[in-house]
């Protein structure tokens, strides 16, 4: 046998060998991930759930997800440990930064809208179309097929 014609199993063994090792390293950095976790810590779940750890034994995880109310969880499940400063962003809406637009600050709430802005939102917008009522006035009879004689024979 030549070398050409192991080539083509050479080069599949080592993209084999390859993805499995990403693979690898990806388990083992969400395997450390989870084991940082400490009690107090903001967690997103991988169903897409954001919760506080409150308790943690080897496989499970205990999670507040209201204030009062206490879920418990596998490890596995959790996603993302979340720095302090996000999961405050997200959950509580405290952020140290406004959205800038264009060099503009501007606030997360409605809470600066001026009355202008609060009339030109509830202004009644014309998309060019009639009214339901004079639709119907205006529009034709639907046409019935089997009424020409050409529907079902028997």
């Amino acid at each position: 046998m030549s070398p050409i014609t192991l080539l083509p199993f050479i080069v599949l063994i080592g993209a084999m060998f390859l993805m499995t090792r990403s693979a690898k390293k990806k388990q083992q950095a969400a395997a450390s991930m989870r084991n940082e976790m400490q009690p107090g810590t903001g967690v997103r779940t991988i169903g897409g759930m954001y919760a506080t750890v409150k308790e943690m034994d080897d496989e499970t995880v205990t999670l507040e997800v209201a204030p009062g109310v206490h879920a418990i969880y596998a490890k596995n499940s959790i996603g993302a440990v979340l720095p302090d400063e996000e999961y405050n962003r997200l959950i509580h809406g405290e952020s140290g930064d406004d959205l800038k637009v264009d060099g503009a600050v501007v606030p997360d709430d409605a809470s600066s809208l001026t009355e202008a802005d609060e009339k030109a939102d509830d202004a009644k917008i014309d998309l060019g179309k009639k009214d339901a009522a004079a639709d119907t006035e205006d529009a034709p009879a639907p046409k019935d097929d089997k009424a020409d004689g050409e529907g079902d024979a028997k």
